[in-house]
C-alpha cells in the first residue's frame, strides 16, 4: 500500500476541512486541499463545523449546507431539528466517556459520540468522493489511506481517545487496522508545515521582510489560535530538521469564540434580556446567520456595521423606536438599518482573549528558553487585532510571524506528519504517570490502613510507582520497560491501574493522595502459574507518541498483549493491586 495516500482531517471548533496526498511529492511538500462554499458563492479551505439532524436524530447535512438550512428554518421547524455548532468545545477540559451528551440549539441533547461520528463520517465520504474526482474517476475506499485526525495538544487523553472511537464508528478505520489512523496534535502539525514554507510565505504587521530561519538550535513558539482553544507548544529544530518539544503543551479556552460571545453579550445589552431571549427562541436560524457575519467581520481592525436581521428589527420596533435602544450606550449607533459598532468598542471585545493569550506566552518566555520566533496560526490568527496585539507585546523580544494562509497550516502539516511521525522527535510529558503496586508491608514506612494479608504474607496496597515524570523528555518512538511479579503464586490475571499527577513527587507515596488522578486500567491473563511468584510480567509503555499505548508481556507463557490505555471508562473501579516489584 502506498504510504503517500494520506487524508488529514482538521476538525476545528469553528471550521473543519481536510487535505490529502496521492504522491510522495504531495505528502512531503504540497498536500492538496478541498475548497468549500460553492453553494454560498464562497471558496474557502474549511467549512463551518456545524451539523444538522432531523427531529428523529437522523443526519441531514454538515458545514455550509447545514448552516444554510438552519438559516432558512423558522419557528416550530427550527425547534424540532437538532443543530450543533462549535461542538468540539464540549470535549475541552473534561474527562470524557462515550455517554457524554451535548445540547443542540433547540435545547435538546444528543450523545456527543453520535454527533462527532456523523460529522467524521460525512468528512470521510466527502474526501473519498473529492479524491476520486481529482484522480480521473478512480474509486477509493477508506482502507486505501492513512488517515490523520487533528486534536488540540492540551486536550485530556480521554478526549483524544474519544476522537479515535468516533473515527472508528465513522468507518475511517476498522478493527485490526487501528494503526491506519494517526492522531496529530494541532500545533505540532502547524509547526511541521511552517518549516516547509518559503521565506515569502509569512506576513508581518510592519510589512518588513522577515524570514523564518530553521538552523539547528532555533527555538520558537507555535500559537494555534483556533475558534475554541489557544494551543501553545515550544519547539527546537534539531540537526537534520526534526523537531524537539521544549515545554509541555499549554494554552486556554480564549479562542475566537470568546470574541464572538462578547459581540453577542453586547447585542443582548442593546436590546434587553427579555427581547433577546425571545429572539433566540423564535428565530435561531436568523441569529446563526448574524453571528456568522460577525465572525467574518472581526478579522479587520475597523468600525463594524452589522445589518439588523428583519425579525430582530420587527420585534424591537414593537417595544420602542430603534434609535431609543442605542441612546444610552457608548460605541454603538443605529445607522439606516444597520448596527454600527466603533473600532474601539470592537477592540474591547478582544480584551479577555488577548489577555489570556498574553499571560500564557509570558509564562513560557520567562522559562529561560532562547525563543527567536512566535508563529501565529489557525483561523483566529486571521484577525488583524490579534496579530497587532501579539506583535506589540512581544515584538521587541522575538519576531512574530503568521503564514499567509494560517487556516491551512494544520491540515497540510498533518498530511506530512501522517507520512512521517518522526518529524516530531520528542515531547515533554505533561504529567507524572505511574502505576499502583503492592509492596511488602513495612510498619516503619507504610500506613497501617494500607496493610492487607494474603497467603504469601503481609502487603502494603496502592503504592504509587513512577513510570515517567512531569516535564521529562520522551522520544516519540521510545519504549519505557518495567518488570513486575504477581503477589500470589496461583493468580491467573494481573491488573495494572494507571494514575497521573501534576504535583511534585517528592514525598508522594500512595495513589489515593491529593492531586493524584486515576486514568485507566488494563488486565493481562497469566495462565501459566508453574513458577508461582517468580513469574515475570513486563510492562512496556510509549509515552512520547500522540497517544499512550502499553504492551504487557507474560514472559513465562510467551503471550503478548498490546493495550490501548482506556481513558474513557465510565467509572474506574477500585481494586486491590496484585503486582509488585522485587
Amino acid at each position: 500500500m502506498d504510504n503517500s495516500y494520506i487524508i488529514a482531517i482538521d476538525f476545528g471548533t469553528a471550521y473543519s476541512g481536510y487535505a490529502f496526498s496521492l504522491t510522495k511529492r504531495e505528502a512531503e511538500t504540497e498536500p492538496r486541499l478541498k475548497y468549500w462554499g460553492q453553494q454560498v458563492s464562497l471558496r474557502t479551505p474549511k467549512t463551518p463545523t456545524c451539523i444538522l439532524f432531523d427531529e428523529h436524530g437522523k443526519f441531514l447535512s454538515f458545514g455550509y449546507e447545514a448552516q444554510s438550512a438552519c438559516f432558512r428554518t423558522r419557528g416550530d421547524e427550527a425547534r424540532k431539528k437538532f443543530f450543533f455548532e462549535c461542538f468540539k468545545m464540549s470535549l475541552y477540559g473534561k474527562v470524557i466517556n462515550s455517554d457524554v451528551t451535548i445540547e443542540a440549539a433547540n435545547g435538546r441533547s444528543m450523545k456527543a459520540l453520535k454527533v462527532f461520528t456523523e460529522a467524521l463520517r460525512y468528512l470521510k465520504e466527502d474526501a473519498l468522493k473529492c479524491i476520486s474526482e481529482n484522480a480521473g474517476g478512480k474509486q477509493f475506499i477508506a482502507s486505501d489511506f492513512t488517515w490523520v485526525v487533528t486534536v488540540p495538544a492540551i486536550w485530556d487523553p480521554s478526549a483524544k481517545q474519544f476522537m479515535r472511537e468516533a473515527a472508528t464508528q465513522a468507518g475511517i478505520v476498522t478493527t485490526g487496522k487501528e494503526d491506519r489512523l494517526v492522531i496529530a496534535l494541532e500545533p505540532e502539525a502547524a509547526s511541521v508545515w511552517c518549516k516547509k514554507l518559503p521565506a515569502d510565505g509569512y506576513k508581518t504587521e510592519n510589512n518588513s521582510r522577515v524570514t523564518f530561519e530553521q538552523a539547528s538550535g532555533t527555538q520558537y513558539i507555535v500559537v494555534d489560535c483556533g475558534g475554541g482553544t489557544i494551543d501553545i507548544t515550544v519547539h527546537e529544530v534539531l540537526e537534520g530538521g526534526a523537531l524537539k518539544e521544549l515545554h509541555k503543551a499549554s494554552g486556554n479556552d480564549f479562542g475566537g469564540q470568546t470574541v464572538d460571545n462578547k459581540f453577542k453579550e453586547f447585542l443582548r445589552e442593546i436590546f434587553s434580556d427579555s427581547l433577546w431571549d425571545e429572539y433566540e427562541k423564535e428565530h435561531p436560524g436568523e441569529l446563526q446567520k448574524m453571528m456568522y457575519d460577525i465572525s467574518v467581520l472581526k478579522e479587520n481592525d475597523d468600525d463594524v456595521e452589522i445589518s439588523c436581521p428583519y425579525n430582530l428589527g420587527e420585534m424591537a420596533k414593537e417595544k420602542q423606536k430603534m434609535e431609543k435602544f442605542f441612546e444610552s450606550l457608548r460605541g454603538v449607533s443605529w445607522n439606516q438599518g444597520a448596527i454600527k459598532i466603533s473600532k474601539e468598542k470592537v477592540r474591547s471585545f478582544f480584551a479577555e482573549s488577548l489577555n489570556g493569550i498574553t499571560k500564557s506566552l509570558r509564562e513560557i518566555l520567562k522559562k529561560g528558553f532562547t525563543i527567536k520566533y512566535i508563529l501565529l496560526l489557525g483561523g483566529y490568527a486571521q484577525s488583524l487585532i490579534l496579530r497587532q496585539h501579539i506583535t506589540n507585546q512581544f515584538g521587541d523580544q522575538c519576531k512574530v510571524l503568521c503564514p499567509s494562509h494560517p487556516q491551512e497550516a494544520i491540515m497540510k502539516g498533518a498530511v506530512m506528519f501522517g507520512r512521517n511521525p518522526a518529524l516530531v522527535a520528542s515531547r515533554i510529558s505533561a504529567f507524572t504517570y505511574g502505576v499502583s503496586l503492592s509492596h511488602r508491608f513495612d510498619a516503619s514506612k507504610h500506613r497501617a490502613d494500607k496493610r492487607y494479608t494474603n497467603k504469601e504474607g503481609e502487603w502494603c496496597d496502592a503504592i504509587f510507582c513512577v513510570l515517567v515524570k512531569e516535564n521529562e523528555e520522551v522520544g516519540w518512538d521510545k519504549t519505557s520497560e518495567h518488570s513486575f511479579t504477581p503477589v500470589e503464586r496461583d493468580q491467573t490475571a494481573v491488573t495494572f491501574a494507571f494514575y497521573r499527577t501534576e504535583r511534585k513527587i517528592q514525598g508522594l507515596m500512595y495513589v489515593d493522595e491529593w492531586g493524584v488522578e486515576k486514568i485507566g486500567s488494563i488486565i493481562l491473563e497469566s495462565p501459566d502459574t508453574a513458577r508461582g511468584m517468580n513469574r515475570e510480567i513486563k510492562l512496556q509503555i510509549k509515552f512520547g507518541a500522540t497517544e499512550m499505548t502499553a504492551t504487557a508481556i507474560d514472559v513465562d507463557s510467551g503471550s503478548t498483549v498490546k493495550i490501548d490505555l482506556d481513558f474513557m471508562a465510565k467509572s474506574i473501579k477500585s481494586f486491590r493491586n496484585n503486582v509488585w516489584q522485587k
